[in-house]
């Protein structure tokens, strides 16, 4: 049995995550890494490629290994039977959707190229339109029953303008939770069909479903418009090997995959050869560990609501999926919610990044130790809001 107790010290490790805060007495719960150590057969893999000890260039279309892996955990997870040409590997997500956006965009300031994003949404993908030379059209989300899902009406009202392109997908919703129904899909489908809008579906935390009476659907098996889908995956959240840098997307139509290709030539590096192996040892040799990381993460979520709900100011509708909680301080009248985290000592993600500036986001993939300090320091720190 995994043990996701301990807390390992990351200080010398250059964390992103634990480096922010590293003078001060502030507990990190933002960016999307957890702090759980991953499994060992992903550790034993590296560790036998370190040991050979020549580390050149490498093509991650001849490790079959690795694709024989992806194809096995689609399979496994969604019962998604890909190809394998269908597969392209990519240094992480973020550059596969911004190579989206340069592949189906035009810049030019008379023909600019709409592209459709959530909101909220994490950073690198809500400002992707933008950091291209794009037009970016929003589109919001909406509470519906303590569920939070698009709002399909401004989705279509966006997508029927002429300059509307491309959508960029996030499913499971980052920060929010939600997993897409078959429903909502189809009609995200209908949507775009009819009004010539490519999908991109970033589903990094598609593995991460800690809701057992949901599952996730992969945006490339939709039925009428899933051959042209580019489905954006990794095994770096689940398994917590992100610094890697190493993705994949899956992409069924010839000329849309030749595209996004020519996109990253020259500025998107391949696959590292480390990030392959341990994609490939987490995809074949990790289910143990998987099933026990996402149970110890459903009692974390536990925690993390038996908290907010005792805080009449805090309101925080528990997701079907990731380790993030999405949390509305409205009611706190804090022109900046964030800094008064930080003033009791937690970092959490700041929701105005998000594109909604009165919530923030708190990571509790970390020990229920931790977890539990972290949710003193909350329940504390409120007290002093109390007039």
């Amino acid at each position: 049995m995994t043990s996701f107790n301990p807390l390992k010290n990351r200080e010398g490790t250059y964390s992103l995550k634990w480096q922010k805060y590293a003078n001060k007495d502030i507990l990190p719960l933002w960016v999307a890494d957890s702090e759980f150590e991953c499994a060992d057969a992903i550790k034993s893999a590296l560790t036998n490629r370190v040991e050979h000890g020549v580390f050149g260039y490498h093509n991650p279309y001849q490790y079959e290994p690795g694709l024989a892996a992806i194809k096995r955990w689609l399979l496994k997870q969604y019962n998604w039977q890909v190809e394998t040409d269908w597969i392209v590997w990519t240094p992480g997500v973020v550059p596969a959707f911004n190579m989206m956006c340069d592949a189906f965009g035009n810049g030019s300031e008379h023909d600019k190229t709409g592209v459709l994003v959530q909101v909220p949404n994490y950073p690198p993908l809500l400002n992707a339109p933008n950091m291209n030379g794009l037009l970016q059209e929003t589109v919001g989300t909406t509470l519906v029953n303590g569920r939070w899902t698009l709002d399909f009406d401004e989705l279509e009202k966006k997508a029927a303008k002429p300059s509307t392109r491309l959508f960029l997908m996030c499913n499971p919703m980052n920060p929010c939770g939600t997993v897409f129904s078959h429903e909502e899909l189809l009609e995200v489908e209908r949507i775009c069909l009819e009004h010539d809008v490519l999908i991109c579906s970033d589903e990094i935390h598609a593995d991460l479903i800690l809701n057992e009476n949901k599952s996730h659907i992969p945006a490339g098996t939709l039925p009428k418009v899933g051959d042209k889908v580019v489905t954006l995956m990794a095994a770096s959240k689940t398994f917590n090997v992100a610094g890697f840098g190493v993705s994949f997307a899956i992409i069924k139509d010839p000329d849309i995959r030749r595209r996004f290709k020519r996109a990253g030539q020259g500025i998107a590096p391949s696959a590292n050869i480390f990030g392959v192996i341990a994609t490939t040892a987490a995809f074949i040799d990790c289910d143990g560990w998987y099933s026990q990381q996402i149970e110890y993460l459903k009692q974390n979520q536990q925690m993390v609501k038996r908290c907010l709900d005792k805080i009449p100011n805090l309101s925080y509708h528990m997701s079907d999926a990731t380790y993030l909680a999405w949390i509305d301080c409205t009611s706190l009248n804090l022109d900046d919610p964030h800094a008064f985290f930080e003033s009791i000592g937690l970092g959490l993600s700041p929701g105005r990044d998000f594109g909604w500036p009165q919530f923030v986001r708190l990571n509790f993939a970390c020990s229920s130790e931790l977890l539990n300090v972290a949710l003193e320091r909350l329940m504390t720190g409120l007290k002093t809001l109390t007039p």
